[in-house]
């Protein structure tokens, strides 16, 4: 090691959670190290909490296979980019989020440079590509896990981890209520409110967001006292996402991601890409549906690789179908009103939801993610007494 004082980290994320989680990961490490120092790729949260970037999340906002090798070249780039990062300064401790088809043979190539390397937030082994276990092996020195279940996984198959609880569970503000989130967002009290939330990459966004905002549409008719919500991530551009709604007849009111929890809060009803954000959802304890286009290709890959019923994290932590899935086929604007009516015209099933919900929560953990992965962190690197 260089310097004990101020130890040096490479950290990589790869899409707009990894930078959230990156960056209140950063600021835990820093509580306890004040002089550590960071490096890597992440975006706009990482850059500000003190992470010199090398690349930014921009360039590898991607899904899928056939995404992935139409942008091809840009992702080799930028791994070229980090690898003579990691091997210039040779940092003390790689930590990768996430991400797993960039970070693993990142990892590969970190480990050969005799480098320790440290991973939080699990590739999701459980639900397809079980052998990408072994690789995992070979090359992280530790696991860090947000589920509930994937600790043991991990451990059964001799690799060391931790689980440290869902990051989320720091951040969702759980106890904001519907009136004063309505009144903070400009919403008449009494109004029906029905967030969209899209999803962070701009491909899915492209796939998804049309889709939703036709689903508007009709539930507009249903329901003259709606209101629509659409929190956006920090890695899209507002006007583009002001654009694409522009262009449909039913108003939707757009905020930034970092209101997303004063969104949640103030809706009755959420469409939500499949992604964190459902975790999100389940936190606020907003009724949802779970929604998700691919292109045909690679849909029918990942329906060939994958071994769980569910895709909804909320679903896979529950155990259950506790809110719709509507993939592919299915996510059509008349399923999803359709769906978002059945449930919001039944008051005991809004109960089942959101009591459903509340065991979600409670089976992530408890809080304190980001300070427990850092104190593991700290210690990979024989900083002081940790």
């Amino acid at each position: 090691m260089k310097n004990k004082l101020s130890p040096l980290f490479f950290i990589s994320a790869g899409e707009a959670s990894g930078d959230l989680h990156g960056a209140h990961l950063v600021k835990a490490v820093k509580e306890m190290a004040p002089h550590a120092r960071f490096l890597g790729m992440g975006g706009k949260k990482m850059a500000e909490a003190g992470v010199e970037l090398v690349a930014h999340i921009s360039e590898m906002s991607v899904v899928g296979f056939t995404e992935v090798m139409s942008h091809l070249k840009v992702i080799l780039f930028t791994m070229q980019r980090l690898k003579r990062a990691i091997k210039e300064h040779r940092p003390d401790l790689v930590i990768l989020i996430d991400y797993p088809d960039f970070h693993l043979p990142l990892a590969r190539f970190a480990k050969r440079e005799g480098l320790k390397i440290m991973y939080y937030i699990s590739p999701q082994i459980w639900a397809w590509r079980k052998g990408r276990v072994k690789t995992i092996k070979k090359f992280i020195d530790h696991m860090v896990v947000i589920l509930p279940f994937e600790e043991k996984i991990y451990r059964d198959a001799g690799v060391k981890c931790t689980f440290v609880g869902h990051p989320l569970l720091d951040i969702t503000e759980g106890n904001l209520k519907q009136e004063d989130a309505k009144n903070t967002l400009g919403f008449p009290v009494h109004a029906r409110i029905i967030a969209i939330l899209p999803g962070s990459r701009k491909k899915e966004v492209t796939r998804l967001l049309p889709v939703m905002l036709e689903a508007a549409t009709l539930l507009k008719k249903s329901y003259l006292d709606a209101f629509f919500i659409l929190p956006y991530a920090d890695t899209l551009d507002p006007s583009w996402i002001e654009s694409i709604v522009a262009s449909y007849e039913t108003k939707v009111t757009l905020v930034p991601g970092h209101m997303i929890h004063q969104a949640l809060a103030a809706s009755d009803f959420a469409i939500v890409a499949s992604g964190t954000a459902t975790l999100e959802t389940a936190l606020m304890g907003v009724p949802m549906c779970i929604v998700y286009r691919l292109s045909f290709f690679t849909y029918l890959l990942g329906r060939l690789a994958i071994r769980v019923k569910n895709i909804g994290l909320v679903n896979i932590i529950a155990g259950k179908t506790l809110v719709p899935e509507l993939i592919q086929k299915d996510c059509t604007p008349e399923r999803i009103a359709i769906t978002a009516k059945t449930i919001l015209d039944d008051p005991v099933k809004v109960s089942e939801i959101r009591e459903g919900l509340k065991e979600v929560k409670e089976k992530l953990g408890t809080p304190g993610a980001a300070r427990k992965t850092a104190l593991i962190a700290l210690k990979m690197v024989g900083y002081g007494n940790f």
